[in-house]
């Protein structure tokens, strides 16, 4: 299923399903968003505050079922990451989704959603900026409203020319794109929201995790049985993920070699995705066929409707 493509016009609805935001950042990407010709929705619970959450579960919960239940709301555009998007899975009415294929977006702690609602409702769904980060990167703007208003054909995701793709092990594959956040990845195996591994290409990246817990991350996918299936790599932005020295440590880069390249598989690295900028904006759950060794991203199929 696809939503209906990004207009001029159209009205955004925001939620806050993770973590609470300074008010300030989102009456100012308020602003943002509303000079550039689009309408703004909020969530009622928006403001809320939880200690670390933005608010009580079935709270947010219900913010997100709002807005896909809403006629007037064209996109959903979570306003940040944070923690506790995992917590409202339970309150989700995969019907109600189904039922009002949306535009949906998000990154980090919001992987939850985007692989659940492509797994369980066959939505696709968009990793990429949220309500609240920065969009004064050319780039990244440029992927974000390319995709959404003009992904309703095949196209190719690259990065700046000055960000190298690399072609970590050669070769060719196809599959549906899923992944997000590796650490979200991992916590949701052996629940009924874990992602599709099965003949995909998967996706990760991190922030502020040293070698040793992606190691760990990679291992629990690995003796999970899932890595193996997944027909090929892409990997991200690994923000703060290394460390001054290792006299202690393997380099993260070993860490993918033990436990991804190791495998033989296609697989891209520096993908510029993730939790730093440049953020590209990718279609999760699109059909994709990716040739590393020319360090092709190909998404063969529309993101999004006429």
């Amino acid at each position: 299923m696809l939503g209906k493509k990004l207009k001029l016009g159209d009205t955004i609805g925001i939620i806050s399903p993770a973590s609470p935001e300074d008010p300030k950042s989102i009456e100012n990407a308020i602003s943002f968003f509303q000079n550039k010709g689009f309408k703004i929705k909020l969530g009622k619970h928006i403001y809320d505050k939880r200690g670390y959450l933005a608010g009580e579960d079935k709270n947010r919960a219900a913010d997100l079922m709002d807005m896909f239940k809403d006629n007037e709301v064209d996109m959903i555009l979570c306003v940040r990451g944070g923690y506790g998007s995992m917590r409202t899975l339970p309150y989700i009415d995969f019907d109600v989704i189904r039922s009002n294929p949306k535009i949906f977006i998000g990154f980090s702690d919001i992987t939850s959603f985007l692989n659940t609602f492509y797994s369980k409702c066959n939505l696709i769904t968009f990793h990429g900026p949220m309500f609240t980060s920065n969009f004064k990167d050319k780039y990244t703007i440029d992927s974000f409203f390319n995709t959404l208003m003009n992904g309703n054909k095949p196209y190719i995701i690259s990065n700046p020319s000055e960000n190298e793709l690399i072609c970590s092990v050669e070769g060719e594959c196809r599959g549906h794109l899923v992944g997000g956040n590796l650490s979200l990845i991992s916590n949701t195996l052996g629940t009924p929201y874990e992602i599709d591994f099965k003949d995909n290409i998967l996706f990760i990246e991190d922030v502020h995790e040293e070698p040793y817990a992606i190691d760990r991350m990679l291992t629990h996918l690995e003796l999970s049985g899932k890595l193996n299936t997944c027909n090929g790599f892409i990997l991200g932005q690994f923000k703060n993920c290394t460390l001054p020295h290792y006299n202690r440590s393997l380099t993260l880069n070993e860490v993918f070699a033990d436990k991804i390249f190791s495998l033989n598989k296609p697989t891209i690295t520096n993908l510029m995705s993730g939790h730093d900028y440049p953020k590209l904006t990718l279609p999760i759950g699109a059909q994709v066929y990716m040739n590393s060794l020319k360090k092709i991203i190909e998404i063969n199929q529309p993101t999004v409707l006429n």
